[in-house]
Parts: C-alpha cells; structure tokens; sequence
C-alpha cells in the first residue's frame, strides 16, 4: 500500500510525576504528543510508510519535536513551519479512584491559525493511500474545522482511505459550534469511524441507553448504536467501538467491536491492572486498525489486532506507543504472561 498520512496538532505535554498532583513538587515531565501524531508513530512502528501533517512554529522546542518524529521513523517533509504558539497540555495522572486531569493551553497555536489553502494537500497525498484524522483538529477553531473539510474533501478526490477517531474533547469545543455541528460534514467523507459510545453520541448526535459513566459496559446495546450509525453515513464501510470498562484509574477492562455491514464482532476482553499510562490508548487502537484493515483479509482479526496493540499502550509511559507487529501478535494469539524473554 502508499504511505498513511495523519494530519493534527502535536503539542508540548507537561506532566506531573506519578502520584503527584499538578504543582505538588517543583518538577514537571516533558514529552511530546497529539492524536494523530501518537498514530503516526504506531504506523510507523508497525513497518508502515508513515507521513505526519502539521503546522508549528519555528523554534527550538518545535525543531525537537520533529526530530523525535524523524526518529520514529515518520516523515516530516509535510510539517509547516509558521507564525503562532506550539500548544500545551498539561497532565496529572490519575491513581485508584482519582481521575487523570488534563489542561489545555493552545490557544493561538500554529496549527489553529491556519486557514484553507494554507497547506498543499495534492502534494501531501502524492504517493499516499490513506488519510486518518480525528474530532480534535476541528475542535480548535472554526478555520481548525473547515482546513480538515479541506482535507478530506481533497483525500477523496485522491483517491485515500479516509479514517476518522471521532475523539470528542468537551473542553476544546469553545468557539460557539457544538460538536454534533460541525462534524457530520466532515465524516460524510469517512470509510472507517472510530469512537467509543460519548464519541458517537456528542460528535453524532446519535444515541441510545448506552451509559459511558458505568464501569460496566452492556456490549449488547453497541450493536444497535453502530447499526445507527452505519444507517445515518452510508460512505462509512466499518465503525469500530472501543469499549472501556473503567473500574478505577489503575484498572481496566478492555476491548472493542466492530461492524462492517456484513457482521458484528466483538473482541477478546483484556483485563489490564496497574495502568502506566493510558493516554494514547485510543490512537494506538487506532493504528492497530490501520495496519489491521490493510493486513489481514478478516476484519475481525484486524479488530484483535488493534485492541492488543492498545493493551500493550497502557504500560508505556508517554503518547507514544512503541510495540513492533511481532510483540502485538504474541499478545493477540495469547501469550499475555508477562514473562522475561530471554
């Protein structure tokens, strides 16, 4: 296949140690990380030709960011370099019954200044066949959202494989549209949606009893929610649903589903206790899927796939995962011992 171009806002990620509060002590944890970015780097990790699309200012912090991306082995030549911020998010992890917290700080971003015709999208899709993107980038600013119409009006007049994580942020929607506004025009251009049931409901405005605050998730009802939404959207080919069972902060049930039109399967269920990380979870399911959908001729095993590749995310530190093919498949056919290879 071409190369799997993402394309969103990549920021500065500042975090407080583990089992401290924000501010507590007088140390934070700096990395690197964003939505599409963090898929970027698994495409990558997973042997794919991976090119990340974003917009940063030209400064040194900027300058590092790019070089840990180039290190991963994504390509950078579609990075602009221009007038604006790079934005911050701040995180306090979160421990038992204690949530993780995370602060926004990007407004005035690069990535959030830039407008329609800014970025040459024929020349980024040369060579490419497929396009993931996220409900993030347009929740930014009103110009956020009309650049990624703009991008995935052009990815299907290239003919791409356009994929979408919906990832509804609830604290970045403040430029007076409501999600459920702005995107179903952007996922009426989308082959593969990826969402957990908040996601469909708030960015869709579709519904049903399916109650993201329990710990326990009733994987009966999601069924009928991708049934509706495969209805509403018929471009969409699959939705996958991540189904998070959350029991406390360190302790996860885990898997998802998928419909594909022609069946509704749901995943092996991972038990996944004394959580690392969990930030980035999502994205490295996403790109699980990615490398799945183009590798393996059952959807279901692509499903597999992508849910032991999140798994697997929850005991690094950082959004970046960096697990290769061959780990995730020990995990997908079952091997989850824990035990030292030697």
């Amino acid at each position: 296949m071409g190369k799997v171009v993402t394309f969103g806002e990549i920021m500065l990620r500042l975090k407080s140690p583990y089992g401290e509060r924000l501010m507590q002590s007088d140390k934070l944890e700096a990395t690197f990380g964003g939505g599409e970015a963090n898929v970027a780097v698994s495409c990558a990790n997973f042997g794919m030709d991976s090119s990340y699309v974003t917009v940063l200012p030209d400064n040194d912090i900027a300058k590092a960011c790019v070089r840990q991306l180039r290190g991963f082995g994504v390509s950078v030549d579609d990075i602009y370099f221009r007038n604006g911020r790079m934005g911050i998010y701040f995180l306090e992890p979160g421990a038992v019954q204690r949530p993780s917290k995370v602060i926004y700080d990007r407004e005035y971003s690069a990535i959030s200044l830039t407008k329609p015709g800014d970025i040459d999208w024929k020349r980024v899709f040369d060579k490419a066949s497929w396009f993931h993107i996220t409900g993030i980038t347009p929740a930014l600013t009103q110009n956020s959202a009309l650049v990624t119409l703009e991008a995935v009006t052009a990815a299907k007049q290239a003919g791409l494989t356009v994929s979408i994580d919906l990832n509804y942020r609830g604290n970045l929607w403040k430029y007076g549209k409501r999600a459920a506004e702005i995107m179903p025009s952007i996922v009426k251009y989308v082959d593969v949606c990826i969402a957990n049931e908040e996601d469909v409901q708030k960015a869709l405005d579709i519904h049903n009893d399916a109650d993201v605050t329990k710990g326990e998730l009733d994987e009966s009802k999601y069924k009928d929610l991708s049934d509706k939404v495969l209805k509403t959207y018929p471009n969409i080919k699959l939705i996958a649903i991540t189904l998070r069972e959350s029991r406390n902060a360190d302790i996860n049930g885990w898997g998802a589903c998928i419909n594909d039109r022609k069946e509704f399967y749901i995943s092996r269920k991972y038990e996944i206790t004394d959580i690392v990380d969990r930030v980035g979870g999502g994205d490295s399911f996403a790109a699980g899927m990615i490398y799945g959908l183009n590798t393996y001729s059952e959807n279901k095993d692509a499903l597999e796939f992508a849910v032991a590749a999140s798994c697997l995310k929850h005991t690094i530190y950082g959004d970046f995962s960096r697990f290769t093919v061959p780990e995730v498949e020990k995990l997908m056919k079952g091997d989850g011992s824990g035990r030292v290879q030697r």
